[in-house]
């Protein structure tokens, strides 16, 4: 009984984790579009890292670390509740805790979205560029401004 709570622990760990990383991931993916179809009638097209700027965002060391505390909580919690339970409560538990675990994902990463979001526009506005493309989406053409809103909020 024990290993199997231990088992069962390392996997909603890994789910965490893993889902964590993941989204991080689709944020970057899902800018994607963003701008696609502006971008062939403006000739002041501009290009970023969207991945690199939410990686480098200072903000999202905190937000790592206010995850891995809540995490690390939730294991604790979900050891002492779930003592008691059946397997199939135990798995009712888990998908309710992993639910719980991403929409407080979500709420740690949304105000890192919105910065780089703003920075992003901020620099764009300041060099007149009238539309901003995620560079893996580009193949050619456009103002890299990844380093200048780098600097924009490693200043704030």
């Amino acid at each position: 009984m024990i290993n199997f709570q231990k088992k069962q622990i390392k996997i909603i760990s890994f789910v965490i984790a893993a889902v964590f990383v993941l989204s991080i991931a689709a944020i970057g993916i899902s800018q994607y579009d963003s701008g696609i179809a502006s971008a062939a009638s403006s000739s002041n097209v501009g290009v970023v890292d969207y991945q690199q700027l939410v990686s480098s965002s200072p903000q999202l060391a905190q937000a790592r670390t206010q995850m891995q505390a809540e995490q690390k909580k939730v294991e604790e919690d979900f050891k002492t509740k779930t003592a008691n339970m059946s397997d199939k409560e135990k798995s009712d538990y888990a998908l309710k805790i992993r639910d719980e675990m991403v929409k407080k994902q979500k709420e740690l990463l949304a105000p890192i979205i919105e910065t780089v979001k703003a920075n992003i526009q901020t620099v764009a506005d300041a060099k007149g560029l009238t539309v901003v493309l995620d560079k893996n989406s580009v193949i050619y053409g456009g103002q890299d401004i990844t380093q200048d809103v780098l600097s924009k909020m490693q200043k704030k």
